[in-house]
């Protein structure tokens, strides 16, 4: 049967991407659920898929990416708008799941797709509420260290001693938690001594660590300084777009109700800076991040 899919890959070898990608779509039409209703504490089990005027919504009506352009972002029982936001998560989410598989191997794709996932999740919700669930951070980091033993290879160790390499990749996922954990809290503290106020949640140190947990100890520390390029320049063009006059780039809600918004001077989430670079770190940058943490290793 292995043989057999392996043949089928290598005559068709846009076949998995596809399928990831149709998956990811229906995966990201699920993370739509995740996002809106954890916060607020809901199940994401039941009820099933609800319009704002309470309505359930037909499974014709709830086709991933099509629906929204379908029904030109209005809902069919009552009428009222609702935002492309939808339509974009699951965009995005069937991209990156394709992507996955069009440049990792099986078993970093199978890793990628899953932290992507969670990713998706805790950036929208720290965009809409400044927080991270403790589902997604400690139990990212969980299911990473999880996977590290199951999927040995996502950590690069594959020979025919699987239980040595599912050590090895344990002992790389736990470095990858403490160590990018540690940083992060470090760089929090240092800040916050600087500043004279908070300067990052504790859900990003958790979510460092989660991303390390994926990615080893070299894509947590990638994550960090590669967010905080990312959020540089999300800043600088939040803040030229309000110079120019623009309405706010991205508004959030505390959770208390406060609003925010992002510019100078003004708390910006730092965990979709994370998640970018986390991202980054998986599907392009980790040959030469590798060979350049390998090289300073070499220096000593």
């Amino acid at each position: 049967m292995d043989d057999s899919l392996s043949a089928m890959f290598a005559t068709y070898p846009w076949l998995a991407p596809a399928a990831a990608g149709v998956f990811g779509a229906i995966l990201g039409s699920f993370l739509n659920v995740v996002i809106l209703r954890v916060p607020a504490g809901r199940s994401i089990v039941t009820p099933g898929s609800q319009c704002g005027c309470g309505a359930p919504i037909a499974w014709y009506d709830n086709i991933p990416i099509l629906s929204w352009f379908i029904l030109r972002g209005k809902a069919r029982c009552c009428g009222r708008a609702y935002s492309i936001r939808y339509a974009a998560i699951e965009t995005v989410t069937a991209a990156l799941f394709a992507t996955c598989w069009l440049v990792l191997p099986p078993a970093q794709a199978i890793a990628g797709c899953v932290m992507i996932g969670g990713l998706i999740c805790a950036t929208f919700i720290d965009l809409d509420h400044l927080i991270i669930p403790d589902g997604l951070t400690i139990g990212g980091a969980l299911l990473g260290l999880a996977l590290s033993v199951a999927l040995p290879a996502m950590h690069g160790f594959s020979s025919e001693f699987w239980i040595a390499d599912a050590l090895r990749a344990a002992v790389a996922s736990l470095k990858g938690v403490f160590i990018g954990s540690a940083a992060v809290l470090w760089i929090a503290i240092l800040a916050e001594a600087v500043l004279k106020k908070d300067a990052m949640g504790f859900g990003d140190v958790k979510l460092v660590g989660a991303i390390g947990a994926f990615c080893g100890w070299q894509g947590a520390l990638f994550s960090i300084f590669g967010g905080a390029v990312v959020g540089s320049l999300w800043v600088a063009a939040a803040w030229l777009w309000r110079r120019g006059g623009g309405r706010r780039i991205v508004p959030a809600q505390t959770a208390e109700g406060e609003e925010t918004e992002l510019a100078l001077g003004v708390h910006v989430p730092f965990g979709p800076m994370l998640a970018a670079g986390a991202v980054i770190y998986a599907l392009l940058a980790r040959p030469w991040v590798t060979a350049y943490f390998d090289g300073i290793a070499s220096l000593f």
